[in-house]
C-alpha cells in the first residue's frame, strides 16, 4: 500500500514538472518601438527583436506568447506574474538589478540628441537651458536628462512615437533616445525631413548600462535567465542572430563582446 502511494505521488509530481516545462512562456513586448518591435499594418507583431524572441523560444523549445504592453508597465507586469521575461530594449543597469534580473545583453547602442538640422547646436546643460526636452517615461534616456539637464523642461511621454509626433509638431526643442531607434522610427521617414542627430553619442555604463538583456524576476535567474543566456549564446554561435540582425541593420547591433 505504502509503495503504492509512493508511486502515485512519484508520477503526481512527474507530471506536475512535464507541465510546468509545457507551460506557455509569456514574454512581454512593447509593440512601438520600431525597427525593434512595431505592430504592422497587418495587426501582427515585427520587428528585430520580435523575430529575435520567437528565435529564443525556438531555441528553448518552449511554446511562447508575446504579451504586448507599454514600456514603464513591463517591469511592474513581470513582477506580478503576469509575463515571465522581457524582451523589449530594457538596458542592463545597476538600478533596475535592484528589483530584476537579467539575461546576458543581446545588443548594444549609444543614446543621441536629435532635433530640427540646424548648425553647431549646443546639447550640453547650459545650451539647452529652458528647452522643452523630450524623453520616454522609466527608460535610462529619462533618467540621464532628469539628472543632468536639471534647467530644461523634461518632457516624459508614454512611447517614441509620441516624441516624434511632438517634435513634428514643434511642442519639443528636442529629443532623446537610443540612437538606432531614432533612426529608424523617426530619421528614416518622411516626418523626420529637416530633423537630424546633434552632439555625440552617449554609452557611459553608469548611465546606459551594459547593454539590452532579456529581464527576468530574480527568482527565475538560474533557471529561466540559463536557458535564455543559452539561447543568445547558440543563436550567435551557429549565424541565426547575425541573419536576424541583418534584415534590420547593416552594422553589428551586438557591440563589443
Amino acid at each position: 500500500m505504502l509503495r503504492r502511494i509512493l508511486l502515485v505521488s512519484l508520477l503526481a509530481l512527474a507530471a506536475g514538472t512535464s507541465m510546468a516545462q509545457r507551460k506557455k512562456l509569456r514574454i512581454g513586448v512593447e509593440g512601438a518601438y520600431p525597427p525593434f518591435s512595431e505592430v504592422g499594418t497587418d495587426g501582427k507583431m515585427k520587428g528585430f527583436e520580435i523575430d529575435l524572441a520567437w528565435a529564443f523560444c525556438q531555441q528553448m523549445q518552449r511554446e511562447c506568447e508575446l504579451v504586448q504592453q507599454e514600456f514603464d508597465a513591463l517591469i511592474p507586469a513581470l513582477q506580478a506574474r503576469k509575463i515571465d521575461a522581457i524582451v523589449a530594449s530594457l538596458s542592463i543597469t545597476d538600478e533596475r538589478r535592484k528589483t530584476i534580473a537579467y539575461s546576458d545583453k543581446y545588443y548594444s547602442t549609444p543614446a543621441r540628441f536629435y532635433a530640427k538640422a540646424q548648425p553647431k547646436l549646443d546639447v550640453s546643460p547650459a545650451g539647452l537651458k529652458g528647452k522643452r526636452i523630450g524623453v520616454q517615461s522609466a527608460t535610462i534616456h529619462e533618467r540621464y536628462i532628469a539628472h543632468h539637464y536639471k534647467d530644461s523642461q523634461v518632457v516624459r511621454y508614454a512611447t517614441q512615437d509620441q516624441i516624434y509626433l511632438d517634435l513634428r509638431a514643434g511642442r519639443l526643442d528636442i529629443a532623446f533616445s537610443d540612437g538606432v531607434a531614432a533612426d529608424f522610427g523617426f530619421l528614416q521617414k518622411e516626418a523626420g525631413k529637416g530633423f537630424g542627430y546633434h552632439g555625440p553619442t552617449y554609452d557611459d555604463p553608469k548611465w546606459f548600462g551594459e547593454g539590452v538583456g532579456v529581464g527576468l524576476r530574480k527568482a527565475d535567474a538560474k533557471t529561466l535567465g540559463s536557458a535564455f543566456n543559452a539561447a543568445i549564446a547558440a543563436l550567435r554561435k551557429d549565424g541565426r542572430f547575425k541573419a536576424i540582425q541583418d534584415k534590420y541593420f547593416a552594422f553589428d547591433i551586438y557591440g563589443r563582446p
